[in-house]
């Protein structure tokens, strides 16, 4: 008999969901008051109720043995009987609720019932539904009794309707474990340091550890990685695969990686997940049924899709989940989401399991046991992790949105002036323009939370009403602040920015190590791995890693002689720019005289490059110039890449910025890139912000200078340079401009590939 192991939630919402989408109060309530909601019925009942009862059974249904798993809220043990207590909290107005409100939370607990009653031999249970107002804590509940044969029809029932998909499942899973144990690395040969990658990340899989990996360019990361994740797949170690990145570019890499491996026999269902902005069919996202056609009437059509989808697709690309989510009329980004869970290996940006915010909803906690987590170009998730775990909000808005319900509602007008005040005292409270306090700012917490109870009920009864947007708007604000508060402790500070007639408040997160640390050692295995995660000790410590962590540091595979490397000691500090231009543009036209060929040049920021651009231009007009902009779109950075081509007959001089969005994950081969030349050391530019990180960690006993400047900027320096040698056959030429890259803290900094340098004098 075939397996199938599925939760009592993802049972009832795959066959009994139906209806449109309304994103915004699907839950009907925010999720930390819906949490306390819970707490305090669970917490007022007698010594006759368990809360939080976990209970699973094994269904044998045609020929399957589905294993359910669920766990109902709360279990009462009465002489009168057995009752499964199921808790649902909500921003409505309770009169508005009837027995048959909802019927999948009935369903929920029929199931824990059924469980239940055959598990202890009875011959009926009762079911309670208990819906809590987030508000005022009111109850109302309803209570209904079943016997055991009626609920196992019930259960039977619904697996009829569950049968075809899980056929598919099965079908899926056998395929894929088959073509999994006869699969081969796609290539011929390891090249140097492959293996050994690949040996070790199979090896923290079966030992379910995290290891983090400094690996050149040429190693082949992205393979390395993969590889092994599927072979272990395939031997039952993992349920999916979760392959993270944080660009565009880094994604398709992954992407060809499967494909690759399909075109080897590799069977698995493999999905790329787009931000929800850049898939939405409409100009403006308004997920409600009323706003959109894919939002109204979601629910009756989206099994089919899944079906359909998975029979018929291998390689879940934008463009299909687009194809299909025109053909069945479905919200393409949700529709993407349902389909992930039951893919093999999801490909998606870090903000899919870091952002609180925004992370895979449809997951549970205990999912992520069986997942590995691949993390590619993990140098960059410090401060996207900074900006995951922090929030902010600003007095403007609050005005904005009292000014405008003034006359629309009284609770929303009452609380939004009472949160205008705290910021106003707030601003009042210090006269500088920056300053930090230790503790979260709770009073206005408490204010925010009572607001968007009001706004929830408020935006749930007037989806049409002007205010409606902007109200939304705020509220996600508001609740993104009420979430990071949760998280608060002494690794965070309250920044507060001050002018005339604002003040914006900001929850900043100094250090994310713990809440990365929290989150990876859920799953099964977390791998981070890149080419510049130098040093490591830094990372491990900021990426929350501990002492018992796996760790690797490969060199590259290519001779390091292909390199020709420079130093030009010249001081590119802030105060000396404006004394450089003529010399770095002399700089830049000597090195393309005397070692032809297309080039990057990467400065610390958009002034000091168009400055040295000009300069440029001046005395090189016969060159092929091009320079970054802010705000590219992606048309504009392809027709920028396009420009680096094998055919071109004249040389091309590309200026861009250190740290942005050619300075890492670009992949000019060959003649396409020559050479490139760094302009700084690229440290962050100094801020308030950059300061307070400074101070945290010169507290925590750490060199807060290297921590919050050095290592981030000399990061920078690396990944610019890794744009030129991407394979075995490549030769080109690097040069770094700064006296300070002969200085001892950078030279210890500097890989193996790097110390045959020469100094320009």
């Amino acid at each position: 008999m075939k397996i199938i192991n599925i939760s009592v939630r993802e049972l009832v919402e795959y066959v009994l969901r139906s209806g449109s989408i309304d994103s915004t109060f699907r839950g009907t309530s925010s999720m930390q008051e819906g949490i306390k909601a819970h707490k305090k019925i669970q917490d007022s009942q007698g010594e006759n109720y368990t809360k939080e009862v976990t209970l699973k059974e094994e269904v044998k249904y045609r020929d399957f043995v589905f294993k359910i798993e669920g766990r109902c809220d709360g279990l009462i043990q009465e002489l009168q009987g057995i009752t499964i207590d199921e808790i649902k909290s909500t921003a409505r107005n309770l009169g508005d609720i009837e027995v048959d409100y909802n019927p999948l939370h009935w369903a929920q607990g029929q199931i824990y019932g059924y469980i239940y009653g055959i598990q202890n031999n009875l011959l009926s249970i009762n079911i309670q539904l208990t819906y809590v107002n987030i508000e005022d804590y009111e109850e109302k509940r309803f209570l209904k009794t079943f016997s055991i044969k009626e609920l196992q029809k019930f259960l039977e029932g619904l697996l009829d309707k569950y049968l075809e998909l899980a056929e598919l499942k099965a079908d899926i899973e056998e395929k894929r474990d088959i073509s999994i144990k006869s699969l081969e690395f796609p290539f011929k040969n390891y090249r140097k340091g492959q293996r050994e990658m690949a040996v070790k990340v199979y090896r923290t899989i079966i030992d379910e550890k995290r290891l983090f990996v400094k690996a050149p360019t040429g190693i082949g990361k992205t393979i390395s990685t993969i590889f092994p994740a599927v072979k272990s797949m395939g031997e039952g170690l993992a349920e999916k695969i979760i392959y993270l990145t944080a660009k565009t570019i880094t994604r398709t890499v992954a992407e060809d990686t499967f494909k690759m491996m399909k075109q080897k026999g590799l069977y698995m269902k493999v999905l790329t997940l787009t931000a929800k902005e850049k898939i939405c069919f409409n100009e403006e996202v308004n997920c409600t049924k009323e706003g959109c056609r894919f939002a109204n009437g979601y629910y009756d059509r989206l099994n089919m899709g899944i079906v359909d989808i998975l029979k018929n697709e291998d390689m879940i690309s934008r463009e299909i989940i687009e194809r299909y989510s025109r053909k069945y009329d479905l919200c393409p980004f949700e529709f993407s989401l349902d389909v992930s869970i039951f893919v093999d290996a999801i490909i998606c940006d870090y903000n899919y399991v870091f952002d609180p915010r925004v992370s895979l909803k449809r997951y549970g906690d205990e999912d992520y046991k069986n997942y590995i987590v691949l993390i590619d170009e993990a140098h960059n998730l410090v401060d996207r992790a900074r900006e995951m775990f922090s929030s902010a909000i600003e007095k403007r808005k609050v005005m904005d949105i009292k000014k405008l319900f003034k006359d629309k509602d009284k609770k929303l007008y009452k609380t939004a002036s009472e949160i205008n005040k705290i910021l106003i005292d707030i601003r009042n409270d210090d006269e500088r323009e920056y300053s930090t306090y230790t503790e979260k700012p709770k009073d206005l917490i408490m204010k925010l939370v009572s607001f968007t109870t009001s706004a929830e009920r408020w935006l749930a009864e007037n989806p049409k009403k002007h205010g409606y947007n902007e109200l939304l708007d705020l509220y996600f604000e508001f609740n993104s602040f009420i979430r990071i508060s949760k998280l608060y402790d002494d690794r965070f500070t309250t920044f507060v920015e001050r002018s005339r007639n604002d003040v914006k408040i900001k929850l900043f997160c100094l250090d994310p190590s713990k809440l990365l640390n929290d989150i990876t050692k859920e799953n099964k295995a977390t791998i981070f791995f890149s080419g510049t995660l130098s040093p490591l000790t830094y990372f491990i410590d900021v990426l929350g890693g501990e002492e018992s962590d796996y760790k690797i540091i490969l060199k590259s595979p290519y001779d390091r002689e292909n390199l020709s490397l420079y130093i030009y000691p010249l001081s590119t500090r802030y105060r000396h720019r404006k004394m450089t231009y003529k010399d770095i543009s002399r700089m830049i036209s000597n090195t393309i005289r005397e070692h032809p060929g297309n080039y990057l040049i990467f400065f610390p920021s958009y002034s000091y490059m168009n400055y040295v651009y000009e300069n440029f231009l001046y005395y090189n007009e016969n060159l092929k110039t091009i320079i970054q902009e802010k705000d590219m779109s992606e048309e504009d950075r392809e027709d920028f890449l396009n420009n680096f081509s094998k055919d071109t007959e004249k040389n091309v001089v590309g200026f861009g910025v250190m740290g942005g969005i050619f300075s890492e994950g670009i992949d000019l081969k060959g003649d396409r890139l020559k050479g490139a030349i760094i302009v700084g050391v690229g440290l962050p530019q100094i801020c308030p912000e950059r300061d307070i990180i400074k101070e945290y960690y010169n507290e925590e006993g750490k060199d807060g200078y290297d921590y919050s400047y050095v290592y981030p900027g000399m990061n920078k320096v690396m990944q610019a340079a890794g744009r030129v040698i991407r394979t075995e056959d490549d030769k080109g030429t690097v040069v770094l401009i700064d006296d300070r890259f002969l200085s001892q803290k950078y030279l210890d900094m500097m890989p193996y590939e790097w110390r045959h340098f020469k100094v320009i004098r």
